[in-house]
């Protein structure tokens, strides 16, 4: 398993489109910056059979420091969740599957 970088994705998707990547990214960076701007103001992205992005409140918690055994207040706070659509449920699925051959 390896990290793909925005680069290199920028590059690809310039490549798939025989398109400079100087103007592929700025579009790609338009594009992450609405998704973070729409879930700061509460709302819910659904990209069909690709997924939904949606914010959600964690409560707050109390946890323990492994080092100190001390107990710790965790603060509530908005987090992330993403749930799959689709079609990446069944590409993942299938790749899940011969994994385990």
């Amino acid at each position: 398993m390896s990290t793909i970088t925005k680069k290199e994705l920028i590059d690809r998707i310039a490549g798939n489109t025989h398109t400079r990547p100087g103007m592929v990214k700025p579009v790609v960076q338009s594009f992450l910056d609405e998704i973070i701007r729409e879930l700061a103001k509460g709302n819910r992205l659904e990209f069909r059979d690709f997924g939904v992005f949606e914010t959600k409140m964690r409560p707050a918690r109390t946890a323990r420091n492994p080092k100190t055994l001390e107990d710790v207040q965790v603060p509530a706070a908005r987090v992330v969740r993403f749930k799959m659509g689709r079609l990446m449920k069944q590409k993942l699925g299938a790749a899940k599957r011969q994994e385990s051959r």
